[in-house]
């Protein structure tokens, strides 16, 4: 699957929505994994905001490649951000996209590399 590379230099990044388990199936309530590692994926939704624009993207994350507090407004850097084209047909209706995938999200609030409390 084609993968492109964005490039957040100089892009203002916030949380706009803590991290929830990303769904599989709707239907069983699944939740998604990582094929390679088998760790759990996570979606954030993140404002970025570029040259005097702003939109909200949601970023699928492995669960254990997310650092530090990550409440609504904080600010955050991503590693590794890749938008992927999708297509899909159910039921004779096609629909299409463009997800997004970072390798690491990292929150850069003070105090951010405390380790979680257990």
């Amino acid at each position: 699957m084609r993968q492109i590379p964005v490039d957040t230099n100089g892009a203002t990044l916030m949380v706009a929505q803590p991290p929830q388990p990303k769904v599989k199936d709707r239907r069983t309530g699944e939740i998604a994994t990582d094929i390679d590692t088998g760790h759990t994926l996570v979606t954030v939704d993140v404002l970025f905001v570029m040259n005097g624009n702003a939109e909200v993207v949601t970023v699928t994350v492995a669960e254990p490649d997310i650092s530090g507090e990550l409440a609504m407004g904080t600010p955050v850097a991503l590693t590794g951000l890749v938008a992927r084209p999708w297509e899909n047909e159910f039921k004779g209706q096609k629909k299409h996209g463009i997800s997004f995938r970072a390798v690491a999200l990292t929150s850069l609030a003070a105090g951010a590399s405390k380790p979680k409390a257990a």
